[in-house]
């Protein structure tokens, strides 16, 4: 896949409603990120790169890259079919998954996992600490690298967008260890349950295309 030079621009910067539902415990352990000071710069590149969202149109140099994805896509909507019964639904979220996951270095299978963990793919899920969304965002995040406005959580694209920058922000923190990333976003870092739940659920979305 090939990004705009913009999106290439904000990931070098980094890399370097209706339906409303509280969350059962038992159904999602939802990131509880806790806030943190950070440096002018990096608050700067974050922005950058949660700013301008571009409709997530893969494209693709090669034939075979266009059909391992057009596989991959046949297959994950198949795995999630029993989440999301529409089928236009189920494909606009795993292409917006799988476009922003690649724009932030990210393993698909990762931040699928991670999703499923979170929320159990619900869109307008709040946890009780007030997480929202697919992946479960805290609202301050939008008062910090955002407009300000929490309920554009709820948008699709701008909530993955802002959890796969998130995730990105934390696993450079911990210089790539994904195990201590994974529970700075749950708000959990040092414990185990978090991250191994995620790398169970991270083996389901691990699709193989020739």
């Amino acid at each position: 896949m090939e990004l705009s030079s913009s999106a290439r621009a904000r990931r070098s910067l980094v890399f370097g409603g209706a339906g409303l539902a509280l969350l059962p415990a038992q159904q999602a352990r939802a990131g509880g990120q806790i806030e943190e000071p950070l440096a002018d710069a990096v608050r700067s590149a974050l922005v950058a790169s949660v700013a301008e969202l571009a409709p997530p149109k893969p494209h693709f140099e090669q034939i075979d890259e266009r059909v391992a994805y057009l596989r991959w896509l046949g297959e994950a909507s198949q795995r999630l079919r029993p989440r999301k019964a529409e089928h236009q639904v189920r494909v606009e979220f795993l292409e917006t998954v799988w476009y922003e996951s690649r724009r932030a270095g990210l393993e698909t299978a990762l931040v699928l996992g991670l999703i499923q963990v979170e929320s159990g793919f619900r869109k307008y899920a709040i946890s009780r600490a007030g997480a929202r969304g697919y992946m479960q965002v805290m609202p301050f995040w939008m008062r910090t690298i955002g407009d300000g406005d929490p309920s554009r959580l709820f948008h699709l694209q701008t909530n993955l967008r802002f959890g796969c920058v998130i995730l990105r922000h934390y696993l450079d923190i911990e210089r790539g260890d994904l195990t201590l990333a994974l529970g700075r976003y749950n708000g959990s870092r040092g414990r185990h349950e978090y991250p191994n739940m995620v790398f169970g659920a991270q083996r389901r979305w691990d699709i193989r295309v020739a």
